[in-house]
């Protein structure tokens, strides 16, 4: 009885106020079963939270940010279908990775400015040889649709209770006109909404938020440049910095910025020139080291002084920033061009445009699983033991990542036309941008439960969070929403 009433107060009343009333209060935080019902009646009985394994979950945090996301983004509620019901993917053998010792430096990276590039901007994407299914099997597609066509029905009757709570939801809300500003949200004074000066001459490709407390923006573009925001003022955000112009014509890269990613006290910019280059963030962004890469570099994850390196000649490259000579190994975990990766301590997450999705472990130096998928996947999101994943279709994928086992659970369809561009996952959050011009945001649960959509008229390049802050890439633009002080 106690647990079902403290379900009811606010989370952060029961974190911070309850264990220092008394004891027995302080032991009712600890007890999982009141989270439990906390979080079923924030996304509802109809939905699975949290979507993966539950060992070693951390509740509270998870409670308290849904909370405070309806808090701070109320609006229409979306219900999401899950596409071809609960599907595993197909595995493949370890054996079919390659190692590469090394790393070779070559003329990869040459005209890369001719390379194609996809309807929406990707690397790639519109090239032959990018399969969407088996195409070398047709017999092995008839058997995975006969298997999804089987599995649809559990998922299509979940989706169908989640759709039937959400339907008084929807029903108290009216759409806009679609004019290309938000159409289903009313965004109440909790977050400040920030347009940076725009300060790019061409599309901003990747936005990252650093400083602890998203009081950092960077904003990587294809006019070759890195710029660095302080957000702190709000609407009189500032720009601190273009890394490594040291004239009014130079830039900071010599090809188009691609990605972004943060270390312990660096930052990382990935450019089609084929270099990384490192920015002490301690010093205001000075120039700390180079790194060349055999191709133009598409993603990067860091994990301390770790820096991980997808590129588009296959491969994943591994290099200890603190070395003279960086490089570690280079990994060949693809047959084609490597769009996207997560990290963490033990392992390494690439997808890539061959339709596959790869785990290798750091610690075993050695491929752990690879999926094959019926798409690619261009963003990613790894916390905890989940993984969620967008593809060129769309959809968000989720697998899960527990004690060495590496598992496809689920895909659903939250409303997206077009590619994924942007996942951001944490245990009470799950936010999404795509091409389609759409930003979402959602409690990640089974299916996802939409709490707000808004529609730009550019499309969107990526997107990310830090401490609630919240950052997109919207054409030469970058929006932020931060909590207000």
């Amino acid at each position: 009885m106690v647990s079902r009433i403290v379900s009811h107060l606010p989370a952060q009343c029961v974190i911070s106020v309850l264990p220092q009333v008394c004891r027995a209060l302080g032991q009712v935080c600890e007890d999982n079963s009141a989270w439990q019902l906390r979080a079923q009646r924030l996304t509802g009985p109809l939905r699975s939270f949290p979507v993966g394994p539950t060992g070693h979950f951390d509740w509270p945090t998870a409670c308290l940010e849904m909370e405070r996301l309806i808090e701070r983004w109320p609006g229409r509620d979306e219900p999401a279908e899950p596409e071809a019901g609960i599907k595993l993917q197909k595995e493949v053998p370890e054996d079919e990775f390659v190692q590469e010792k090394g790393g070779e430096a070559g003329d990869a990276a040459a005209n890369l400015e001719r390379h194609e590039v996809g309807a929406e901007g990707q690397p790639g994407a519109a090239e032959e040889g990018i399969r969407l299914g088996n195409e070398e099997n047709p017999e092995r597609d008839n058997e995975k649709e006969k298997e999804e066509q089987e599995n649809n029905i559990k998922g299509e009757k979940e989706s169908e209770k989640a759709a039937t709570e959400d339907k008084d939801s929807q029903d108290r809300h009216v759409d806009q006109a679609d004019s290309g500003q938000d159409v289903t949200t009313n965004l109440k004074p909790s977050l400040e909404h920030i347009v940076l000066p725009s300060c790019h001459i061409a599309d901003v490709n990747t936005v990252l938020l650093v400083g602890g407390e998203g009081s950092v923006c960077v904003s990587g573009s294809k006019d070759y440049n890195v710029n660095l925001w302080d957000v702190r003022g709000g609407s009189n955000a500032k720009l601190l910095a273009k890394l490594g112009a040291c004239g009014p014509f130079a830039t900071t890269h010599k090809g188009w910025v691609w990605c972004l990613a943060a270390g312990r006290d660096f930052l990382a910019s990935g450019s089609f020139d084929s270099t990384v280059k490192l920015w002490d963030l301690t010093a205001g962004g000075t120039e700390r080291g180079s790194i060349r890469s055999s191709a133009a570099v598409l993603s990067l994850s860091c994990r301390d002084h770790m820096l991980f390196v997808a590129s588009h000649d296959q491969k994943v490259s591994i290099y200890d920033t603190r070395a003279a000579e960086p490089l570690v190994k280079s990994l060949r975990l693809h047959s084609d061009k490597v769009l996207c990766l997560a990290s963490d301590e033990q392992y390494i997450l690439s997808g890539s445009t061959d339709n596959t999705v790869a785990v290798f472990d750091r610690r075993a130096g050695k491929p752990l699983k690879k999926i094959h998928l019926s798409s690619y996947l261009l963003s990613m999101s790894y916390s905890g033991t989940q993984v969620w994943a967008g593809d060129n279709q769309g959809l968000l994928h989720t697998f899960s990542l527990n004690e060495g086992s590496f598992k496809s659970i689920a895909r659903f369809n939250v409303g997206h036309a077009a590619l994924v561009t942007g996942v951001h996952h944490s245990p009470g959050t799950l936010y999404t941008c795509s091409s389609d011009r759409t930003l979402k945001v959602h409690l990640p649960c089974a299916p996802p439960k939409t709490l707000c959509t808004r529609r730009y008229k550019e499309v969107l390049k990526g997107l990310s969070v830090e401490a609630g802050v919240l950052a997109v890439a919207s054409g030469e633009n970058v929006e932020v929403w931060r909590p207000r002080q």
